[in-house]
């Protein structure tokens, strides 16, 4: 599957295994993942692919602000992740 900006997915591996996170920008192999909280948008984790789980949920109004380049918070980010759990959203 194909990772783009604005997707929320699930991390596979590390510390951070379980967690709900949007991918910020995507790098080859690598993806860099923020959550608004415990991972902030100014420090993204940079992950490989091969270890995050993806969604078909991506937040467009979000998408479009990161591939823009415009101005993002981190509430914009909690937000978006909000908004996907109560869509029924756990797990895949």
């Amino acid at each position: 599957m194909e990772y783009q900006s604005g997707q929320v997915v699930f991390s596979k591996n590390g510390h951070d295994q379980g967690d709900v996170l949007i991918v910020i920008a995507v790098e080859g192999a690598y993806v860099y993942l923020a959550d608004g909280k415990r991972r902030r948008l100014e420090k993204p984790k940079r992950k490989k692919k091969i270890h995050v789980q993806p969604t078909n949920y991506v937040d467009t109004a979000l998408a479009e602000k990161l591939i823009e380049g415009a101005y993002v918070l981190d509430a914009d980010l909690v937000k978006a992740i909000r908004t996907y759990k109560a869509e029924g959203g756990n797990r895949i």
